[in-house]
C-alpha cells in the first residue's frame, strides 16, 4: 500500500463521518392554557418543582409507551428540562386562574412563607390512541390557613390531539397542563 493510500483512508473516513452528520435537533415548549379565573385564593401560593416519572426524564420528547417499549423522537426535543418547564408552566397557569393570588416556584429568589404549596409528581405523559394524550399527575396541596390541611389526589387527564405530528402532540400536552391547573385552582380556590 502506497504512503498515499494510507494517508488517504482515515481522511476519506472523516470525510464520510461529516457527512453523516445528523440534523439539528427541532425543539419544542409548552404553552399555557386558558382557564376561568377564580374570584379568590389564598394570598401566596408556592409551587414546588414538579417531580417526573425517570422514563419522561430525557431530553427527546418521549412519544408513546407501547407493550413496555418506549417510542423516543429522536430529533424532536424539550427545549427545556421537561420538570422545569412543567414546574414554570404550572405557575403560569395557575397565575392566570388565581388573579388575586401571587404565585410562585418556592425554589426560586422569592423567600415568602406562602399560605398554600403544591407539589405535583407527573407519572405519565404520553400518546395513549391514535389522536389522544393522557397525563396522569398526583397532586399533593398544603393550606396553611385557617387550619393546616393537605389535600392529595390523583388527576388522570386527557386531551385530543388535533392534526399530525410532534406540534399536534405538544399543544394536547399544553391543554392537559392546563387542565391539571384547573384541577389544582379548583382545590385551593373552591
Amino acid at each position: 500500500m502506497t504512503l498515499f493510500r494510507r494517508q488517504a483512508a482515515p481522511l476519506a473516513a472523516l470525510t464520510m463521518l461529516a457527512a453523516c452528520r445528523s440534523e439539528e435537533p427541532r425543539l419544542y415548549t409548552l404553552l399555557p392554557a386558558p382557564g376561568t379565573p377564580r374570584r379568590r385564593g389564598p394570598a401566596n401560593v408556592a409551587v414546588r418543582e414538579v417531580s417526573l416519572a425517570r422514563y419522561l426524564d430525557r431530553v427527546q420528547i418521549v412519544r408513546s409507551v407501547d407493550e413496555f417499549r418506549l417510542a423516543v423522537s429522536g430529533n424532536d426535543w424539550w427545549a427545556e428540562n421537561l420538570d422545569t418547564m412543567m414546574t414554570r408552566l404550572l405557575v403560569e397557569n395557575l397565575a392566570q386562574r388565581l388573579p388575586r393570588s401571587n404565585v410562585f416556584a418556592s425554589g426560586g429568589a422569592i423567600s415568602v412563607t406562602p399560605e398554600a404549596i403544591v407539589e405535583v409528581n407527573l407519572q405519565r405523559l404520553v400518546q395513549s390512541g391514535p389522536q389522544t394524550l393522557a397525563m396522569t399527575a398526583q397532586v399533593a396541596v398544603t393550606l396553611r390557613e385557617p387550619r393546616r390541611r393537605e389535600i392529595t389526589r390523583t388527576e388522570t387527564l386527557s386531551s385530543p390531539i388535533v392534526g399530525e405530528g410532534m406540534s399536534a402532540f405538544v399543544a394536547a400536552a399544553s391543554d392537559a397542563a392546563g387542565q391539571l391547573a384547573d384541577a389544582v385552582a379548583a382545590v385551593l380556590a373552591p
